[in-house]
C-alpha cells in the first residue's frame, strides 16, 4: 500500500492533470479546439479516439467530431511510436517530419524479413498516388487492392507495414468517415497548408504544447509518449521551460501550466462528491504518462490490460484513480454500460456513474443506461 504522503501526492498529480487535459473543467469548444489543445490524442481505437474528444468539449457528440474528420480539421496518422493518434491536420506534417522517421528506421528490419524492398515501397507510393488523385477517398481493402494490382503482394503484416510507411513518410493519412471506417487520402491534397517547423522549433513545440495539455509530466515522460531521446526532449523544454511551471513530488520534479498549478493546493479539500469518469480504453489520461502509477495501481494494472497484450480496457475513474473497466452493449434503442469495479461502489458512486452513462449517451445520440 501507498504511504498516506504518496497518496496525497497522487491524488494532486491527478487532480491536476484532469483540469489540463480538460475532462474535469469542459467548456464549449469544437473537436478540432480539443485536439489542438492536446496535441495528439490516442487513437488505435477510433470509436474510442472520437469518445476521448467528446468527453473533453461540452455539448460535443460523435456526429461532430466525425464532421469534424469529413471536413479536414483532424486527421489521423502514425506521428510518433508507430502508434495510431488524432492530431490537427495542419500538425500532422511537423509531427511527423521531427518523430516518424525513427520508427520508420527501426522497423527496416522488420520490413526486410517480410520481403518488402525499396523497389516494393516506390511502387506502393505511386499506386497510392495515383489511387488517390484529386482528393479521392479510399478505405483500406480499396487502397490495397490498387496497390496489389500493381504486382505488389500484401498479404499477412506486409499490407500493415505498406499502409504504415507510406503514412509515416507523409504520402497517405486517415481523413474522413466513411460508414464504420475511416478512408485513407493523399497528405499533400487533404492538407494543403500545413505548418512547417524546424526541427528546433518543432521540439520546442512538442515540449510546450504537452506539458500544457498533459501537465504535470515529467521529462521522461514526454521521452516516452513521443517516442524521442531525452536529449531532444530537454533540447525542447529549454525552448519552452520560461513558459512552463515546476512542481516537486516525493522528490520528483514535474512540469506543468503555470494557471493549472494554481488551481489545486498542496492541502486541496477531499470531494464532497466523487468525481467519476467513463474513459475509452486508450485514454491520455492514462496512456499520456510513461508512469501511469499515479492514476492505475500497479496491482490493478493487469485487470486494465488482461494479459499484457498493450489493449487497454475502458476504465472507471473516480476522483483521478482508475478504480475498474468497463463495456458497452449497443441495442437498437439504447446502450448498455457493464462495470466490473475493483471494489463495491457505494450509492453516491453509482448515482454518479448513472450521471456518467447518461452523457455517454448524450454524445452518442442514444440513450446510455448502467446494466
Amino acid at each position: 500500500m501507498p504511504s498516506s504522503s504518496l497518496a496525497t501526492g497522487h491524488r494532486r498529480l491527478t487532480a491536476m492533470r484532469l483540469i489540463s487535459q480538460q475532462i474535469a473543467v469542459r467548456e464549449r469548444a469544437t473537436a478540432g479546439q480539443i485536439v489542438r489543445s492536446m496535441l495528439a490524442i490516442q487513437g488505435q481505437d477510433l470509436p474510442g479516439a472520437r469518445w476521448s474528444i467528446g468527453l473533453r468539449g461540452d455539448g460535443l457528440t460523435d456526429d461532430d467530431v466525425c464532421a469534424s474528420f469529413d471536413a479536414g480539421d483532424i486527421v489521423r496518422s502514425w506521428p510518433m511510436r508507430g502508434t495510431l493518434h488524432v492530431a490537427a491536420a495542419e500538425d500532422i506534417g511537423w509531427m511527423l517530419e521531427l518523430m516518424a522517421s525513427r520508427v520508420t528506421r527501426a522497423s527496416a528490419t522488420r520490413r526486410a524479413a517480410l520481403g518488402i524492398t525499396g523497389e516494393d515501397l516506390e511502387l506502393a507510393r505511386d499506386a497510392a498516388v495515383a489511387a488517390l488523385g484529386g482528393r479521392r477517398a479510399l478505405s483500406r481493402e480499396a487502397l490495397l487492392t490498387a496497390i496489389a494490382a500493381s504486382g505488389i503482394v500484401i498479404d499477412g503484416q506486409r499490407a500493415y507495414h505498406l499502409l504504415g510507411y507510406l503514412a509515416q513518410t507523409g504520402i497517405l493519412v486517415l481523413g474522413p468517415i466513411i460508414g464504420k471506417q475511416q478512408a485513407f487520402v493523399l497528405l499533400e491534397e487533404w492538407v494543403p497548408t500545413p505548418r512547417r517547423l524546424g526541427r528546433e522549433e518543432a521540439l520546442g513545440e512538442l515540449a510546450g504544447r504537452y506539458f500544457r495539455s498533459h501537465g504535470p509530466a515529467t521529462e521522461r515522460d514526454l521521452a516516452r509518449w513521443s517516442g524521442l531521446p531525452l536529449g531532444d526532449v530537454r533540447r525542447g523544454m529549454a525552448l519552452c521551460e520560461n513558459g512552463l511551471a515546476r512542481l516537486e513530488i516525493g522528490g520528483i520534479v514535474y512540469h506543468l501550466a503555470p494557471e493549472v498549478l494554481d488551481t489545486v493546493p498542496a492541502a486541496h479539500p477531499e470531494p464532497v462528491l466523487p468525481d467519476v469518469r467513463l474513459l475509452p480504453g486508450f485514454d491520455e489520461f492514462l496512456l499520456g504518462y510513461g508512469d501511469r502509477s499515479a492514476a492505475l495501481a500497479p496491482e490493478h494494472a493487469a485487470a486494465v490490460v488482461p494479459g499484457g497484450n498493450g489493449m487497454f480496457l475502458p476504465t472507471i475513474v473516480i476522483d483521478g484513480e482508475v478504480m475498474g473497466t468497463w463495456k458497452r452493449t449497443t441495442r437498437t434503442r439504447e446502450v448498455v454500460i457493464g462495470l466490473s469495479p475493483f471494489h463495491p461502489l457505494g450509492d453516491s458512486t453509482r448515482e454518479a456513474l448513472a450521471g456518467a452513462a447518461i452523457a455517454y449517451g448524450s454524445f452518442l445520440g442514444k440513450p446510455a443506461r448502467i446494466g
